[in-house]
């Protein structure tokens, strides 16, 4: 095996169309030659959400240029990478599919190995791509779409720890501005309206503190907000700026909170089941962004003796830097796919854990 691996990387398991190219020389950090991301918030804008056809759309029209850009960026021609590798899983199901299309016809055309990729194995692994993390060390993923608790044991080896049973966190915020009107993506509009907020003026619910383990919950609390909300409309008539502020400043300390306070109790639960001597907790997501939320997980870690490693904001939300990299992983052990791989909308990464409650029918999604 070469001891130079160079992996083209797709990413289209969302709202976001990558590519990107990694180069990685054995014994020497990560080089992230290129990173292209086409965002699709103007098509989305007027939804309140991402729209699963049309994003399924764009990506099949983008990919070819987004990855050509890629390669123009990295200097190099699609003969030059050693493999390609695409997320195959999960996410919705029609932009997964357009990119597991097109990495099948570079890989044929070009006549390079297919890799496939679990989309949060990207983001478990992408502390090793940035910071050369060694294992074990602990992940909160935290994002619009996910959350979850991962002790990464190995590239291919996670334990999850507890996740939530249903909104993700930045659901949650993203459906918090709908409804107080601020926009999307809501994660960073809530975060500058809680700055000028009484975070102490509305008592919203902490969930599941009471539940022994990590699982978490942000359903109820969104609903609890709209309570709120509700009650002050019904009031005056309407919101003030105050209101929104405060409302904003409630929610975001609940939600704070309670992640402060589940990863506490992850954190020791990954020291009971490891030997590691250095612990390290690893955050990644859009929502990791977040400077309240931030600085509680920052502190949590002074206080449990771990280190805090929280890679740049550009390779936590969705990037096609952490896929090219999760490539180099598995093409080092070479473990390749074939024509046959399949898009997955459902697809965990410790397949021994039970499904996380509303999962669906169709079993656990992540």
């Amino acid at each position: 095996m070469s001891e130079t691996v160079t992996i083209l990387g797709l990413e289209s398991s969302c709202d976001d169309t990558a590519a990107s190219v990694v180069r990685h020389v054995a014994g020497v950090p990560a080089e992230i030659l290129s990173s292209v991301v086409f965002d699709q918030h103007a098509l989305h804008a007027d939804f309140g959400g991402v729209v699963p056809e049309i994003a399924a759309r764009a990506h099949a029209e983008r990919l070819d240029i987004c990855v050509e850009a890629a390669l123009k960026e990295a200097s190099l021609c699609l003969t030059q990478v050693d493999a390609i590798a695409v997320t195959s899983g999960p996410g919705l199901i029609g932009g997964v599919l357009s990119g597991v299309m097109c990495a099948k016809g570079l890989a044929a055309g070009a006549g390079k190995p297919l890799i496939s990729v679990n989309h949060l194995a990207g983001h478990a692994l992408t502390p090793r791509m940035t910071d050369d993390a060694v294992f074990p060390y602990l992940m909160l993923l935290v994002s619009g779409g996910h959350c979850q608790f991962l002790i990464v044991h190995a590239a291919d080896r996670f334990t999850r720890l507890g996740g939530t049973i249903d909104d993700a966190p930045g659901e949650a915020f993203d459906k918090t501005a709908k409804l107080l009107g601020l926009g999307n993506p809501g994660g960073p509009l809530v975060e500058r309206e809680a700055i000028k907020g009484d975070a102490a003026r509305f008592k919203l619910p902490r969930p599941l503190l009471d539940r022994a383990g990590c699982d978490m919950s942000f359903s109820g609390l969104k609903t609890a907000l709209r309570r709120a909300r509700d009650l002050i409309v019904d009031e005056k008539g309407g919101l003030t700026v105050q209101d929104r502020a405060d409302l904003c400043a409630g929610f975001q300390a609940a939600v704070a909170e309670t992640l402060v306070e589940k990863t506490r109790r992850a954190c020791l639960a990954f020291m009971d089941q490891t030997n590691a001597t250095t612990p390290m907790l690893a955050v990644a997501g859009g929502v990791a962004a977040n400077t309240a939320i931030r600085a509680g997980l920052q502190e949590l870690c002074k206080v449990q003796g771990f280190d805090f490693l929280a890679p740049p904001l550009k390779y936590c939300t969705d990037n096609a830097a952490m896929i090219a990299w999760v490539g180099v992983e598995k093409y080092r052990a070479g473990d390749f796919s074939s024509m046959a791989m399949a898009a997955r909308p459902r697809w965990p990464l410790d397949q021994a854990a039970k499904p996380m409650l509303g999962s669906g029918k169709k079993g656990a999604k992540a």
